[in-house]
């Protein structure tokens, strides 16, 4: 089976490409780096031709307001277009667990536009939502930063391993389309602070994090519920400390 993957030179994507080829599938890893731009649409209808599955798990550039949800909807609108064309079967995205509890993002709101127009495309679809990646903590702890202590939301969230979110992605994209939407989450639910905390201490970083409820997250304040999973989500295995023994060991 040929699958697309938009986005395939990130994170996931690269991932994902790698699995789906172990598996024995034949999985294009496509990207601006690689000669196909969802933007531009250079190599898109070459990219697309034979293809049984598109998975889109590009991003933006940027996360500001306008232009993330400028990318959103050209790019999008441009990869439906052009898996109408070619007769794609099977429509994948990747999206974030909570998007339309949180309104006052300009990203996540962006990324339900996303959502809304795959729903309304007529091609068979899936989406997969999930909570934020471990990968994400530095990010996480720099856009807290005032000085020397860390301002970070204490509402729960729940992230998660990119390999974890990589073999529940495979499972969505070699299963039939679901029409619908499913979640995957990490195996704890802590406050964003505490967690926080918990990557400086294994960094040897000392510095204090202030856990407060009003701070703001890509634009939102949180609740326990923004950010976490719902009945009947895939809980991934990989802990916390399990990832910081890993990417030690990678390092």
């Amino acid at each position: 089976m040929k699958i697309v993957v938009i986005g395939g030179s990130g994170l996931i994507g690269s991932k994902l490409a790698s699995r789906l080829r172990e598996r024995g599938h034949d999985a294009l890893a496509a990207s601006p780096s690689t000669g196909v731009n969802s933007i531009t649409r250079e190599g898109l209808a070459e990219a697309m031709l034979g293809a049984d599955t598109v998975v889109d798990v590009s991003n933006s550039p940027s996360f500001e307001d306008k232009p993330v949800m400028e990318f959103f909807d050209r790019s999008s609108r441009n990869l439906l277009a052009a898996s109408k064309a070619a007769g794609v079967s099977h429509y994948v995205a990747l999206s974030i667990v909570g998007l339309e509890r949180l309104p006052d993002s300009g990203y996540l709101r962006a990324k339900q536009a996303q959502e809304n127009l795959i729903k309304q495309a007529g091609i068979p679809y899936s989406l997969l939502r999930a909570t934020q990646f471990f990968e994400f903590l530095p990010a996480i702890v720099a856009g807290g930063t005032e000085g020397d202590t860390i301002r970070l939301s204490s509402a729960h969230f729940q992230p998660i391993a990119s390999d974890d979110v990589v073999a529940a992605l495979t499972d969505v994209v070699l299963g039939a389309p679901l029409n619908g939407t499913t979640e995957v989450g990490g195996p704890e639910r802590d406050g964003m602070d505490t967690f926080a905390r918990r990557y400086l201490a294994a960094q040897g970083d000392r510095r204090t994090v202030i856990g407060d409820p009003s701070a703001r997250y890509f634009g939102a304040v949180l609740t326990d519920q923004s950010l976490t999973t719902g009945p009947g989500a895939r809980i991934g295995a990989i802990t916390l400390e399990t990832w910081l023994k890993r990417a030690a060991q990678a390092a």
